[in-house]
């Protein structure tokens, strides 16, 4: 009787097993199905937003009015960014697949920054006509490899799946027709020459990553380290690690750790070696309870910067993330802010003590400026604003337009609604150059 009853339950034991082994097969089947159509369907999106790419690069240069222009190479914008987003889709990030997408960016880039511009005023010149013959050529050799691999993945029912277990298990070397193909792609936008898109799109690419304006003489490493202890206060026996950048860096710097012996407490900053300049500072510590205002901690903030030789810095925007302090600022010059010029500050609330510093982008781009002067009045930029909009304040600043340019403008503060609103208006031509929403303050949720 005991042995009918231990083989009973070894026969339902079995089949549990069975059923579970048989649904766990089914869920993995439906994942996996599921990952192939996704795959499936971004590939050949690709391919047909490069079918369209390819002919509406060949109908903008049909074009010559700037009503037609302007809306084409808006679209040339969106099909770009969609064939960039069908790429991100695909199982690839174990392939290289970097100078198709950089051809896609680029395409994209030009495009808009084309697109916004006034070409009444400014018309494409023939050196961005150009450009465009070359983009459409090189846009249908690549239209022409993609549908080679389509047409071979649609002739032998080829997965997707298998192109992922091969890059997954280093085995991409094995004959895999879409991995091949995909390889010829990548090649093949590899051997274009570097396509001149002419001066507007060489100036909104380029940016200093290189601290070309900053000033001083080159540090040691042991100079260094002094200087991250002076900004992080640490024991005098503290844990010392400098490493300096590779041969490979665009710039030089230094970054230094420190470790507390005592505490245990860490911290790093890296420090350019021209001129010995904090790029950016963390101070790893817990951070208690909050004991200072927020407006007290913005105090110790500017004090701090002012202790360090920045000047004629102003705060202009204070926030807080728990127990931390955020403070950023940016320089003022005749009472002209300079947004492309800012500092980052954070100050613990529990003691004031400064956890963190970032000068990144005012190293990049400080330097002694020949102010413009207005060509429009404050009342004439006012005019240019959302009739709408209830103007709070109202100053001069410099920003970096859309074409990575900086650009006098009138600031506006206001509201419109509940929402508050920074408006930019060029003090030279009277556009309008940028519409910023400022963040409400968000809602606190409770458990319910």
């Amino acid at each position: 009787m005991i042995r009918g009853i231990l083989i009973s339950v070894l026969s339902i034991v079995v089949a549990g097993t069975a059923y579970w082994g048989y649904q766990e097969h089914q869920e993995k089947n439906a994942i996996l199905l599921n990952a192939e159509n996704n795959y499936q369907r971004a590939f050949h999106d690709l391919s047909y937003q490069m079918d369209l790419l390819h002919d509406k690069i060949g109908t903008t240069l049909a074009m010559n009015s700037r009503n037609s222009l302007s809306p084409s190479l808006a679209e040339v914008w969106r099909i770009t960014s969609q064939a960039h987003s069908d790429v991100g889709q695909l199982p690839l990030t174990l392939l290289p697949f970097n100078k198709t997408e950089e051809f896609l960016a680029n395409i994209g880039n030009f495009s808009y920054r084309t697109a916004i511009r006034d070409l009444d005023k400014t018309p494409l010149s023939n050196q961005e006509y150009d450009a465009l013959k070359v983009l459409y050529k090189q846009s249908g050799d690549i239209q022409n490899e993609l549908r080679n691999v389509q047409h071979m993945v649609l002739k032998h029912n080829l997965r997707w799946m298998d192109v992922e277990l091969a890059l997954a298990s280093g085995k991409e070397m094995t004959n895999n027709t879409i991995i091949d193909g995909l390889k010829t792609v990548e090649k093949t936008v590899s051997g274009y020459d570097e396509t001149n898109f002419g001066p507007t799109f060489a100036n909104m690419q380029k940016k200093d990553e290189n601290y070309n304006r900053v000033q001083g003489k080159v540090i040691s490493s042991q100079d260094a380290v002094n200087i991250a202890k002076k900004y992080i206060k640490f024991d005098q026996n503290a844990k010392v690690k400098v490493t300096e950048n590779g041969k490979g860096s665009h710039y030089g710097f230094y970054s230094v750790s420190l470790q507390n012996k005592q505490t245990g407490q860490e911290a790093s900053m890296d420090i350019t070696k021209k001129g010995g300049h904090p790029i950016w500072f963390i101070n790893q510590r817990e951070v208690k309870k909050q004991a200072i205002s927020l407006n007290d901690a913005g105090k110790k903030a500017t004090d701090f910067l002012k202790g360090a030789g920045y000047h004629n810095l102003e705060l202009f925007e204070s926030t807080q993330y728990d127990d931390i302090g955020v403070f950023n600022f940016v320089t003022n010059i005749n009472n002209i802010r300079v947004y492309t010029e800012s500092i980052k500050v954070k100050v613990a609330l529990d003691n004031g003590s400064i956890n963190g510093f970032s000068a990144e982008e005012y190293l990049k781009t400080h330097h002694n400026r020949t102010m413009q002067t207005p060509k429009i009045s404050i009342e004439q930029a006012r005019n240019k604003v959302n009739p709408n909009f209830k103007v709070m304040e109202n100053r001069q600043a410099i920003i970096l337009n859309d074409l990575n340019q900086e650009v006098l403008c009138y600031e506006f503060l206001g509201t419109i609604g509940e929402d508050t609103y920074r408006i930019f208006i060029n003090a030279q031509s009277g556009i309008e150059e940028k519409v910023q929403k400022l963040k409400n303050a968000e809602a606190i949720y409770q458990d319910v």
